[in-house]
């Protein structure tokens, strides 16, 4: 019985070591199934992420390359073989030396003409234009505007083939942060191209030409402007025309100016067919922009606006208007300086309308109609 008992027991133990390395493997086998079955789920889960991830960056270089596309050095030198041949360098003589300056070809109506600054012929004995080929030829000054700094020039002799116009659009839509390029002869390096944005919109700006009236509405730049720029266009970056470089700042970096296109479109005809342009408004006062310091010192409530510092005698506001009296709208527009009145004055009035000019004098608000004049001929 003893001997039988002892193979009992060595059987049961065998049977339960048995069954628990079966429970062991099988829940090995189990737990395997079950991380198989996860890292299955995993992948898949990573697969989907990694799919996501690169539509994502798909759309994110399409983007990227759209914007490269636009504004890479391909697409500016295709822009600059359109225009070169339209922008040409002007040479000029004068008793005190030789001047140099920049225009562009234009086709008015059939006429085709070089446009350029006043300045750049202004007191000039004989004056040339160079194409970008290198060919010259003998130029005649049509039309001048010193108060818009404009000239017109008809080239002689010219093969047709030679003149290649530039379109002229709008400045109305320009914003600031728009990109401009600008093509011209600085220095007499002849088809110089440079690049930068609307800085500034409506300023205004005064030159020896303009007898210490304003040029209005002019469009300032950080596109690099420098002597011999003068004259050439501004243009966006679908080539066309939106203003004539005219000017910089002495001592300054990415400081400029140009007349806009609104300037050239309005006044091109009577330049073309009269040889000048007279219909530029005269309020005949002279003033300064308004200030926190001017408002207490005059005793008015503004502290913007323009204050009338001299009423010109005879002209159109004496005995309507007063020094000190500080313009804060002209038919209702808001006038905050005096960028804003002489532009308003530009783009919106004529010689011989007449106007209604809100003031503050005192602690009151007055209306005054007054009818414009006609600027005095400008100095030659």
């Amino acid at each position: 019985m003893g001997e039988i008992g002892e193979r009992r027991t060595k059987f049961s133990s065998a049977f339960i070591i048995l069954i628990f390395v079966a429970g062991v493997i099988a829940g090995g086998l189990l737990t395997f199934y079950i991380t198989i079955q996860q890292t299955n789920i995993l992948r898949r889960d990573i697969s989907n992420l990694e799919n996501q991830i690169s539509k994502l960056w798909g759309f994110q270089n399409i983007t990227y390359q759209n914007i490269t596309i636009y504004q890479n050095s391909t697409a500016l030198s295709e822009l600059y073989e359109e225009v070169k041949d339209s922008v040409v360098l002007i040479q000029g003589t004068r008793s005190d030396g030789s001047v140099q300056g920049s225009g562009f070809v234009y086709n008015f109506s059939g006429v085709v003409a070089v446009i350029t600054n006043y300045h750049v012929v202004r007191g000039t004995t004989s004056i040339s234009v160079t194409f970008s080929n290198g060919n010259g030829y003998a130029a005649n000054v049509n039309g001048t505007d010193p108060y818009a700094d404009l000239a017109v020039l008809s080239v002689i002799d010219v093969p047709l083939d030679e003149l290649t116009p530039l379109e002229i659009v709008s400045s109305s839509t320009l914003r600031v942060g728009d990109p401009v390029i600008a093509i011209g002869n600085p220095y007499g390096l002849v088809g110089s191209m440079t690049t930068g944005v609307v800085s500034a919109l409506g300023r205004t700006i005064t030159e020896e030409s303009t007898g210490g009236f304003a040029i209005a509405n002019v469009i300032q730049t950080s596109a690099p402007i420098n002597p011999g720029n003068s004259g050439g266009p501004l243009l966006n970056y679908l080539g066309k025309v939106i203003g004539i470089t005219t000017a910089i700042v002495s001592d300054s970096q990415g400081l400029g100016f140009a007349i806009p296109s609104n300037t050239i479109l309005r006044e091109i005809e009577s330049l073309i067919t009269d040889g000048s342009y007279d219909r530029h408004s005269y309020l005949g006062v002279r003033g300064i922009d308004m200030t926190y310091e001017v408002a207490k010192e005059v005793g008015v409530d503004v502290t913007y606006g323009w204050r009338i510092a001299e009423v010109v005698f005879g002209g159109p506001s004496y005995g309507k208007l007063q020094v000190n009296d500080v313009i804060i709208a002209m038919n209702g527009t808001r006038i905050k300086n005096g960028d804003d009145l002489a532009s308003y004055l530009e783009e919106n009035t004529l010689p011989d309308e007449n106007i209604i000019i809100t003031v503050a004098r005192g602690t009151q608000t007055k209306d005054v109609t007054i009818t414009l004049g006609k600027r005095p001929a400008a100095p030659t």
